[in-house]
């Protein structure tokens, strides 16, 4: 797989990651909170409930989902890098987060969540490696 092509999937996995957590976030929060992720109910081990807090969140995964988009069809070194730059930073402190608060979450889901996080941490660190001292 070309570097070029190994990006794009990246970056179409990136986007699908935030769209299917901004999508309900923004426009379902209750039903967020209570089923995501895919009726697994994670997110409500985390009380209390705060619509305002999803909704906003949401709007801001959406954002990101748009902007991995835009670099699918407009790629360039100018848009992904510092794209991708703030989106690690975002999940690696979403990640120490959920691991310094896994009361509540039996080991598979402790261990799911952990290894989603990975995942996209992972999905977001391979662009950045590629593009930190090359063009698109």
């Amino acid at each position: 797989m070309s570097h070029a092509n190994l990006i794009k999937a990246c970056l179409a996995v990136l986007a699908l990651a935030a769209l299917t957590v901004g999508l309900p976030a923004a426009f379902a929060p209750a039903t967020f909170y209570e089923d995501y992720p895919f009726f697994t109910s994670w997110v409500n081990l985390l009380p209390p409930y705060n619509e305002h807090l999803i909704t906003d969140v949401g709007g801001l995964y959406i954002g990101f989902g748009f902007l991995f988009c835009w670099s699918l069809v407009k790629p360039s070194r100018q848009l992904i890098l510092p794209v991708c730059i703030a989106w690690l930073i975002a999940q690696v402190l979403h990640l120490a987060f959920h691991i310094s608060h896994l009361e509540g979450f039996t080991t598979t889901e402790s261990v799911g969540q952990t290894l989603a996080f990975i995942v996209l941490i992972l999905a977001t660190m391979i662009p950045i490696s590629i593009l930190w001292n090359r063009e698109v």
